[in-house]
């Protein structure tokens, strides 16, 4: 028995739908910059962190951009001070996405 039968057994009245359902883009037009942004290393409390800082934008901007590298990379993060702090030192990876994002990135430390 198909997964399909099994559904129609339990909801009876269930009509399907043959609309497609539009997803709408989630991808967002960032404001780029002349002015690299600075992805430095730094340890704080014993700890690797990685900050990028130097955006000139919108702090709203600043935010959709730190979330996506956070997803990116599977790691934690903050926003503070018109800086993104990444936990963990990531500095290449993060050099690499936000150049194919057309951010021209400076590295600053090591």
């Amino acid at each position: 028995m198909s997964l399909e039968d099994q559904l129609k057994k339990l909801f009876p009245e269930h009509q399907v739908s043959k609309e497609v359902e539009e997803i709408a883009p989630t991808s967002t037009e960032l404001f780029v910059q002349k002015e690299p942004l600075i992805c430095k290393f730094e340890k704080r409390k014993g700890k690797p962190i990685t900050i990028i800082e130097g955006y000139s934008g919108s702090d709203e901007d600043f935010k959709i951009l730190a979330k996506e590298l956070k997803t990116k990379l599977s790691v934690g993060g903050t926003f503070k001070e018109n800086c993104i702090i990444i936990q963990g030192d990531f500095r290449d990876k993060i050099m690499q996405h936000l150049k194919v994002k057309g951010f021209k990135v400076k590295r600053v430390g090591g």
